[in-house]
């Protein structure tokens, strides 16, 4: 009797601890098993050089959303990003997305002005103005390779 005492004792402890891994995992991970505190909009740049999936969308400095896919559009040549943001976040029809970089050498991130002067964008909807982000390697190389002009 001793000995099924025991073991149970250990087989809960077990099961404890792997339930408290598995939720660290979960919240450590940012894991959501249901999407329904967003809505998709989708913004078209020119290019997307370091953009990456997963890749914060912010808003006045606060995430609002993540980037959930990047495609082409062969037909209009242009790269279509696909975000995936927090419901209750305003983005008008007038928005600006723009690729901005977190530091001197940080990770790319979608920075959006809101806009405000025209009407609600709806899910799934698109932002027309876009900045590409700047292209730090060739500014150094025309720097260093003396391409840039003295006024």
């Amino acid at each position: 009797m001793k000995k099924y005492e025991m073991e149970t004792i250990v087989g809960i402890f077990v099961v404890l601890g792997l339930l408290c891994i598995g939720y660290m995992t979960v919240k450590l991970g940012n894991v959501s098993f249901l999407e329904d505190d967003s809505y998709p909009i989708e913004a078209r740049f020119i290019s997307v050089n370091g953009l990456r999936i997963d890749s914060p969308v912010k808003m006045m400095g606060l995430e609002v959303g993540k980037v959930k896919k990047i495609t082409m559009d062969q037909e209009n040549q242009k790269a279509v990003v696909k975000l995936k943001i927090k419901k209750g976040i305003k983005v008008y029809d007038d928005a600006i997305a723009s690729i901005k970089t977190e530091g001197l050498m940080g990770d790319k991130f979608i920075s959006i002005d809101p806009g405000g002067g025209g009407s609600l964008l709806k899910a799934n909807g698109t932002i027309i103005e876009t900045q590409s982000p700047l292209d730090i390697e060739s500014l150094i190389s025309k720097y260093a390779f003396g391409d840039v002009k003295k006024q």
